[in-house]
């Protein structure tokens, strides 16, 4: 038996990262702890404190640093406690990690990814963001230093396990196919989508996830974002990657060969799997998560995505064939306009025409540096906040 495998989380406290710690708990011989890194949940990371007893933690905030130094003082830990984006990369770049889960929300993850990159730490990618706004100088960095880029989103990790029969050649590719539920308004008349509230984004019909990849679902953003995501994963051209509604979320994706032949993914809507999927590539193991009856499922149906109806994810295959910076500004609007949508400053069409016109009417560059990037991110995610508040 091997010794186990040592493992850090940004986003300890999200939805992927409690399931990621499920997973590790249920496979104690297999893995451990190092470091773990969460936003404003800090009753629930010093839970996971007691739980796994990581050598490193950081906060987001200052004020919860002293929180927490005190409540490893108080349990006679030896827990070192870091805080902001300093503390961000020293867990995420720490050489004890053989695998960096990045499980942050937003754009707050692409720094650190990079830099545990440079380290040479695989990463189990979580959040889409990283790719979509900097995708380019992420895998750039990947090739040139020998690092795994393991998907976590259900689609991509799909992806990956349909591409290995072809080794991930993308000469042998005819198509990537990446599935939908459609979430919660597929079949809601657009005529009615400005009454639609946070709680009606919130409630989706097959997966439980965050707020905010909830409500991009809800908009179909979340399909447009990965759509980019696959593009910079797998390097396949734009004119070759499809999105297809599948309100059963059984099959996760698809790849279509240059033969005509498929290969399709499946699974029961559970993140356990891909989560699980990336935490022991390139073996797969048994685990107690509920398994699919194939008999039990009834029909499984696919159909073309409305994009008059649904706009944003038109908008982001619109951003993502433009290039340069186009995907990291229409992605940091749209974080910030699904914030001000989750507190009730934006309506749900508000939420859809910000991130239009705010990417329309920018400045863009053709070659952004990661730098660039950073800054842009900022600036717009600024500009869209001041304007709401002035309105």
């Amino acid at each position: 038996m091997h010794p186990p495998k040592v493992i850090s989380i940004l986003g300890s406290t999200g939805s992927i990262g409690k399931q990621t710690l499920q997973i590790i708990s249920a496979f104690p011989e297999r893995f451990s702890i190092y470091g773990l890194t969460a936003g404003r949940n800090i009753d629930l990371l010093e839970q996971q404190i007691l739980a796994f007893a990581p050598k490193i933690v950081s906060v987001k905030e200052p004020h919860d640093q002293q929180r927490v130094m005190n409540f490893v003082a108080q349990h006679r830990l030896h827990t070192e406690v870091q805080t902001g984006e300093f503390g961000l990369i020293k867990v995420a770049t720490s050489p004890e990690n053989q695998l960096l889960v990045v499980a942050v929300v937003g754009t707050a993850a692409i720094m650190p990814t990079y830099q545990a990159i440079l380290a040479g730490i695989p990463i189990g990618l979580a959040c889409k963001e990283v790719l979509v706004s900097a995708g380019h100088h992420i895998m750039s960095a990947a090739r040139h230093k020998g690092v795994p880029i393991l998907p976590i989103d259900s689609e991509h990790a799909a992806l990956k396990q349909c591409l290995a029969g072809v080794h991930e050649n993308p000469k042998m590719v005819e198509k990537l196919i990446l599935t939908a539920s459609g979430g919660p308004f597929l079949n809601r008349d657009v005529t009615t989508f400005p009454n639609i509230t946070p709680a009606d984004a919130l409630k989706h019909p097959r997966w439980v996830m965050g707020p905010k990849i909830t409500v991009d679902s809800a908009t179909l953003m979340n399909k447009g974002l990965e759509v980019i995501e696959a593009h910079h994963l797998f390097g396949i051209g734009y004119d070759h990657i499809e999105v297809l509604i599948h309100p059963q979320s059984i099959v996760h994706s698809a790849v279509e060969f240059v033969d005509g032949t498929l290969l399709a993914q499946m699974g029961l809507p559970d993140m356990r799997f891909p989560i699980q999927y990336v935490l022991t590539y390139p073996e797969k193991i048994h685990n107690p998560w509920p398994k699919t009856n194939l008999a039990a499922l009834g029909p499984l149906e696919f159909q073309v995505p409305d994009l008059n109806k649904f706009e944003l994810l038109a908008f982001a295959l619109h951003c993502g064939r433009r290039g340069g910076s186009w995907p990291a500004v229409m992605n940091a609007a749209n974080e910030a306009a699904v914030s001000l949508f989750l507190n009730e400053t934006l309506s749900f069409t508000e939420l859809i025409h910000t991130v239009i016109n705010t990417t329309q009417d920018f400045a863009h560059l053709s070659a952004p540096t990661l730098q660039d990037i950073i800054h842009i991110d900022a600036s717009v995610k600024e500009k869209i906040r001041h304007d709401a508040i002035r309105v």
